[in-house]
């Protein structure tokens, strides 16, 4: 049985940790580096940081929170949002990134993906694939945090981006991501179906049976998750820290959204899934 990966992902909004659901309405949850400190030494196996108005604004600003956070976590690091040239590749990876994470300029221009891919190597770039269900049946991209529609339906991008020599994909289903529900298993096995690179999959997870389902079917390479973790992280970080925690999370406290979910650490979800026989890293 393959080994896979547990990946927390960092929304990051200025300064801030944010959350939303179906990457809208997002809520400042606390600093960032405080969160990745924590679920570096509960065992993430990587960290995920998005910056989700890069592409609204045309630029990354997460290079001073990924060079901070590369000096004491030593696990790799994927940065995503508004990375649109070669440069911002260089200077993310310069920075400390391991990987960096590409939508709206491989949409706008795919070619980009092939250049990107000769110059740093196909491992080091990640192609992130935002998908809606439309009415047809189909799932296709979208743009700008899931924004904006682009018309390219998801399982023949994936194909394609493989060619141009992605090396990575992670797949975010927006119908999903925020509500605790459970994963889009039909999304992302249509993808993986039809790759041979490491599929990573986004979006819904709410308990550790989630996790478990996905990963028993071996269709995926990784998890990234963030609500279910950040949520669990802010309970911790209140009773452990000298540090007041910052945000505006009176909606976790006030119990509205923890239907769908049932909220654990890293290292508990580490163990639940060892004893089901799944293997992280």
């Amino acid at each position: 049985m393959k080994t896979v990966r547990i990946i927390p992902r960092l929304d990051i909004k200025g300064p801030n940790l944010v959350k939303g659901i179906h990457l809208e309405g997002l809520r400042v949850l606390g600093k960032p580096a405080d969160f990745a400190k924590y679920y570096y030494e509960q065992g993430a196996d990587e960290l995920m940081f998005m910056d989700v108005v890069a592409s609204l604004y045309g630029r990354n600003s997460l290079q001073e929170i990924v060079s901070e956070t590369a000096k004491s976590i030593f696990i790799p690091i994927t940065v995503g949002g508004g990375i649109r040239t070669l440069s911002d590749i260089t200077n993310m990876l310069r920075a400390g990134a391991d990987k960096v994470s590409i939508n709206t300029a491989a949409i706008n221009d795919p070619s980009f993906i092939k250049k990107a891919s000769e110059e740093f190597g196909s491992s080091t770039i990640v192609i992130a694939i935002e998908a809606i269900k439309n009415i047809d049946g189909k799932y296709y991209a979208f743009t700008d945090n899931g924004r904006e529609h682009t018309g390219v339906e998801v399982v023949e991008w994936a194909k394609r981006v493989e060619d141009l020599g992605c090396g990575e994909l992670v797949v975010t289903s927006v119908d999903n991501e925020g509500t605790g529900k459970g994963f889009n298993v039909d999304l992302i096995s249509s993808i993986a179906s039809v790759v041979s690179i490491p599929v990573i999959a986004h979006g819904g997870a709410g308990q550790k049976s989630d996790v478990e389902s996905l990963l028993d079917d071996g269709i995926v390479d990784a998890v990234a998750i963030a609500s279910v973790l950040h949520y669990d992280t802010i309970k911790y970080l209140e009773a452990n820290t000298n540090n007041q925690v910052e945000g505006n999370f009176d909606f976790l406290k006030s119990g509205r959204l923890f239907g769908n979910f049932s909220t654990f650490n890293l290292k508990d979800l580490k163990e639940y899934l060892h004893l089901k026989d799944i293997y992280c890293r």
